[in-house]
């Protein structure tokens, strides 16, 4: 970890996507916290996208297709609500200058959202940055049963279908784990990082639907 940052202007869009590309990236003591430390693991957690596990109990829940699955039509309200506290979830990293950094980044095309809708209300999704190949996530939220799950799991088919090398968790969970997370010594993460560095920014693409 680097120093507090709680300076706007300390930290530019530009400045975010630098960190990320050398493997560091910014969180906040709490939501209400006006400052972000930067973090660089010695210890990183990723999904081997040729590993990717999906449960027969999940399979099943997909194959109902009980959700519409959309692609950036409310990256700002997804955010929002990975922000959110909840019961299991007391409190979160994301700030409001995390908030707006992404939101910025979000406008330059470099953060994305998967979303779950049920008719119109959204109720669960998950965000995250692209740059060369790689997909780094930040956060998801549900309110339905295995709603960020259907987005991860549409999350993976879309980064193989475009050829992204590299799914960065930053870290593991227990939850993360049932879909194949590891972790892996900062050492092994930075090869795997500069070669998704060495790829020109892969489209992540915008706007579409997909029943799941």
């Amino acid at each position: 970890m680097a120093g507090m940052v709680s300076d706007r202007h300390a930290i530019t869009p530009e400045i975010l996507l630098r960190a990320y590309a050398a493997g560091m990236f910014p969180m906040a003591e709490s939501a209400d916290d006006p400052e972000v430390f930067w973090v660089q693991p010695k210890i990183r957690g990723i999904i081997p996208l040729d590993d990717f596990h999906v449960s027969k109990s999940l399979a099943k829940h997909i194959r109902q297709k009980p959700f519409d699955i959309r692609i950036n039509t409310a990256f700002d309200r997804v955010m929002r609500l990975c922000a959110e506290s909840t019961e299991i979830r007391p409190t979160t990293w994301i700030n409001p200058l995390i908030l707006t950094l992404y939101g910025e980044l979000h406008r330059m095309g470099y953060t994305h959202s998967v979303e779950a809708w049920e008719g119109d209300e959204l109720v669960g999704g998950l965000y995250g940055v692209t740059l060369g190949s790689a997909f780094f996530g930040e956060s998801m939220f549900s309110r339905r049963t295995d709603a960020s799950k259907i987005c991860l799991v549409h999350l993976v088919e879309r980064l193989k279908e475009r050829s992204f090398t590299l799914l960065d968790t930053q870290f593991t969970t227990d939850h993360l784990k049932t879909f194949g997370a590891i972790d892996i010594p900062r050492r092994d993460y930075e090869k795997l990082l500069e070669k998704a560095m060495q790829s020109e920014d892969l489209e992540f693409g915008d706007g579409d639907t997909a029943s799941r």
